[in-house]
Formats: C-alpha cells, structure tokens, sequence
C-alpha cells in the first residue's frame, strides 16, 4: 500500500482551469502550473506516455505523463480506475487540443480497491446504482446532476420564501400523538421516559401553534416519515415543505404555489415551459382551477354530489373499480371515485378544488358548500404536487373532527388521527385565518429535473436489504 499523505493541497479546480484556459490553441503551453486532485476514472498508456482522465466535483481534467518528466512514470500506469490522486504540473493543451496538466509530481489520496467500473459504461444494474451510489454518483452524469439540482432548488426555495418575509424553523421529529394528516407511523421507545413515541407523519401541528404563538409567516423543510410501500413516488422518508401564513385562506396559497414552482423552474431549466417524459408541460401561472367533481365529470362521466344516495355513490365507486368499505360515507366514495378515474389523467398543473369535510380533518368548512371543505391539491403530470387548505381554526369543530378520527382509529384504520388536546388547547388561545400549504420536495425535484421514480432524487433511498454481500 502507497504511503498516504494526510492532507494535499489542492489549489486548481478542473471547472476553473477549463475557464481560464479553454482559449489556448492546440499545442500551447502556459508556464502556469496548477495542482489538482480528484478520481481517476480513465486512463490509457501509449509507450513512454500515458493519459488519464481525472474527475472533481467541478468536471474533468485530463492527466498527461510522460517517462522524461513525471516522476514515478512507471507507477502511474499501473493506477487503477477510482483511484484518488493529487497531480502537479504545467497547464498545457495537447496537439490533440485536449487542456491537460503536464504532471511532473502525482500521489496517491486513496486506492480504490474494489473494482471501479468504466467510466462509459457505468452502472448497469440498477439496484447496484441506489445501493452503492458512492459509485454511481462519479460514473452517471444524470444521477450527479439531478442531485446538485435538488441542493440548488433547495437554496432556491428558502431565499424565495424569506424574501417574502416568511421564517424558518426547526419542529419535533419525534412525536407523542401522530397527527396532521392520515397515515401510518413508525413508532419507536424512549427508554428514559418509558413512553412510546412516532417519527412525524406531518409538520402540520407544530407549525399551526407557532401561528398561534405570534409567527404570522413560518416555514420548515424537513423530513417526515410514513410507514408505507415503496413505488416510484413514494418512500419511507421523504421531504416535504410546508408552511403557514397567517390572514390568509386557500386562494392566497393557490397564488403562492404556482409562482414559487414556476420560479424555481426558471432558476433550474430557465424557463417555466418544461418537458417532463417527452410531454411538454407549462408552468406558467396562471394554473387551471377547477373542483374535484367538475373534473370527475370531465373524465369519468359521472355527475358526483354528497347529496346522492349512498348506495349510488357506492355503484358507481364499484362500477369504476373501487373496493368500497361498509363504513364509507359519500366523502369519502367522491374521494375515491376521483382518485381511480381521474387524478392520474391530469397533466396539469391545475389545482383541484373543494374537497369533502369528512377526508379534511384539519380544512376549514367551505364559507359556501356545506359538506366540503377549502383545500385544494396542486396535480403536475398526473401526480399530488402540494395539497393546501384554509385551515381550521375552530377548537369545538376541531375536536369533534379529531374524535370522529379516533373512533375510525378504534375501529380499525391505522392510519387515523387521535386526539390531541394540546393542539386543541392551542387553538382555544386563538388561530387567526391562516392559510397552509405542502409541497413533496422529493416530487418537485422528480419534475424539475424529468426524473420519473422518487429514487432518482434521493442520495440514499430505502431499499430492500441485500440478499448477499458482495
């Protein structure tokens, strides 16, 4: 084993290098040395000289050795691929007209000793890709790219949001009561207060109480957790944005979301005129407003109300494929109905409208439809981009829709809410109209970048466990 330095000074980038010297002609020299370091990811021999393809985290820079000047010439062409080197030399382009450095010095940081695959070739199994993407971020372009976009929306999205005067904060992980939406949470025990506690479903709660407690516009990017299947749109943990905003109801969040999409589209893509899966897709605000039963109807052909009949609403969910469940309302029929014909159907982007109280716990009754509520999804190439409300602010109505919940949780449904009084006791101290909103992080960067499964846009995935080590 090589004798490893413990640190190297790395003066140059390849980014850098490219920038200042892209220009020289063919054959030039600069009398400029520079020092770069990197992984080595190709590498050819030709007699007394040897080239090598060295990769930063700013792009590539080519190796250029020679037996006359580089010292250890002969150790240089035995590297193999992956191996991280320093190298010192003359910036100089070649008769082929390649920037490289003249190495005369080169070390060695780290040996790569498991087999680094070609560079062009790459990883070709796709499970190998998530599951060693220390590998793959270095030999896939696209996997590296999309990543450094997630970082850059990311940045994007938090200046958008405080320079419109909004704050961010930091809320619990761990909760006693899982609440501020319908899922299933991981639970897990803390030892010292022998008490069981939930990986959040949702920041929702929290944030309303900061609301309460005077933060008129508050925001948090965070993980949450959901103990459920894995699929191109979905995984365990995720990331999402929400927010609150204080004197403000649905319509306000309709305005926000489309403007905050668009805008990060732009600062991405550098237009908000997108192709996501060889379809075009335009951002532009403003987006289509319609209601959920408007765009049933439009789709499916059925005239929907929470009016029919039960045993209607239940005909026509089965005639449509529905597995329906005796203790459904017509809510939650609608809901169906719309989630099996429709939602998928909708390039979009349009927000869908009016949703029914009884699958809104935390929504604000509608000031004009009574049986619905004021919240809205924001639907992107036929997937759940945001879901908004104009949120609840009611203590009594509150409670009575927690305890509906708890009483579908004793029934059975693991993925209903429980009552949780100190939010309730939150809200008897007064929440203003305020206006919420959550947007899929993992689901914006998909789109951003026409990534089309959730894996793609997430550094580590949760995955299957290995069925042998390698």
């Amino acid at each position: 084993m090589p004798d490893i330095p413990y640190r190297f000074e790395r003066e140059h980038s390849a980014q850098a290098l490219h920038r200042t010297f892209g220009e020289l002609e063919a054959g030039a020299e600069t009398g400029t040395r520079a020092s770069v370091a990197g992984r080595l990811l190709l590498r050819r021999v030709m007699g007394k000289l040897a080239f090598g393809t060295m990769q930063d985290p700013t792009g590539q820079i080519q190796l250029f050795a020679g037996a006359k000047w580089t010292e250890g010439f002969d150790s240089f062409c035995n590297l193999s691929l992956g191996d991280w080197i320093g190298a010192s030399g003359e910036v100089v382009k070649t008769k082929t007209g390649e920037l490289s450095i003249k190495v005369d010095e080169w070390v060695v940081l780290a040996e790569a000793r498991r087999q680094f695959p070609d560079k062009w070739h790459g990883l070709s199994d796709v499970d190998t890709r998530y599951r060693q993407r220390y590998v793959d971020l270095w030999v896939t372009e696209e996997s590296r790219e999309a990543l450094v976009n997630r970082s850059r929306m990311m940045s994007a999205m938090r200046s958008w949001l405080e320079g419109r005067g909004f704050i961010e904060v930091e809320t619990p992980l761990l909760h006693q009561i899982a609440g501020g939406a319908t899922a299933k949470p991981f639970v897990t025990h803390h030892n010292a207060l022998n008490m069981d506690l939930y990986l959040r479903i949702a920041i929702e709660l929290h944030l309303k109480r900061l609301v309460v407690g005077g933060f008129e516009k508050v925001f948090e990017i965070g993980r949450v957790f959901r103990n459920e299947g894995l699929s191109p749109r979905h995984n365990p943990e995720f990331t999402m944005l929400e927010l609150y905003e204080a004197y403000a109801d649905y319509g306000d969040m309709m305005a926000l979301t489309e403007q905050l999409v668009a805008d990060l589209a732009v600062q991405l893509r550098g237009t908000a005129k997108l192709s996501y899966g060889g379809r075009d897709l335009d951002l532009t605000p403003p987006w289509r407003r319609a209601t959920m039963v408007e765009l049933v109807e439009e789709h499916a052909g059925e005239r929907l109300s929470l009016e029919m009949p039960i045993d209607e609403l239940r005909a026509i969910a089965q005639r449509h494929g529905v597995e329906v469940e005796p203790s459904w309302g017509p809510g939650k029929l609608v809901l169906e109905v719309y989630e099996k014909t429709t939602e998928s159907e909708l390039w979009g982007p349009v927000f869908v409208l009016d949703y029914p109280q009884e699958v809104s716990p935390l929504a604000r009754p509608h000031r004009s439809k009574p049986g619905w509520v004021e919240r809205f999804e924001a639907i992107v190439a036929g997937r759940e981009l945001a879901n908004a409300f104009s949120e609840l602010t009611d203590p009594d109505v509150q409670r009575s829709t927690f305890e509906a919940q708890a009483a579908a949780k004793a029934a059975g449904d693991e993925e209903a809410m429980s009552v949780d009084e100190d939010y309730i006791r939150a809200l008897e101290y007064g929440l203003p109209p305020t206006g919420g909103l959550g947007i899929g992080i993992d689901r914006l960067v998909m789109l951003l970048t026409d990534s089309h499964h959730i894996r793609d846009v997430l550094l580590f995935p949760t995955l299957r466990p290995e069925q042998s080590s390698p």
